[in-house]
């Protein structure tokens, strides 16, 4: 089973920036889809960012052209560079496959303060 570990979370002020990391396990992590999510308090997780194999790239509108996701085939992590948050990034953000089929990580908070 893939396992997942998210960090570089934190509290940062409105229009900042942070840049979280996921590193996963298995040898699979090269080959496939990978994406980042957030869940909200009171709300349902939300798909926030996917990034192929191949590095082709797709974002939600709330977030395109302010988060960037990568991703370092080599080290098996996936990263997302967050900048010009709004408070409504508030969130714990998770990465998973693209269908999010893989064992749920425990997150990373994010909270940003006005």
């Amino acid at each position: 089973q893939v396992q997942l570990v998210e960090s570089g979370g934190g509290l940062v002020q409105a229009g900042g920036s942070l840049s979280l990391s996921c590193v996963a396990s298995g040898s699979i992590f090269s080959r496939v889809v990978m994406a980042w999510y957030r869940q909200a308090p009171g709300k349902r997780r939300e798909l926030v960012a996917t990034i192929t194999s191949g590095g082709n790239t797709n974002y939600a509108d709330s977030v395109a052209g302010r988060f960037t996701i990568s991703r370092d085939n080599a080290k098996n992590t996936v990263y997302l560079q967050m900048s010009n948050l709004k408070l409504d990034d508030t969130a714990v953000y998770y990465c998973n496959d693209g269908r999010g089929t893989a064992n749920w990580g425990q997150g990373t908070q994010v909270t940003v303060s006005s």
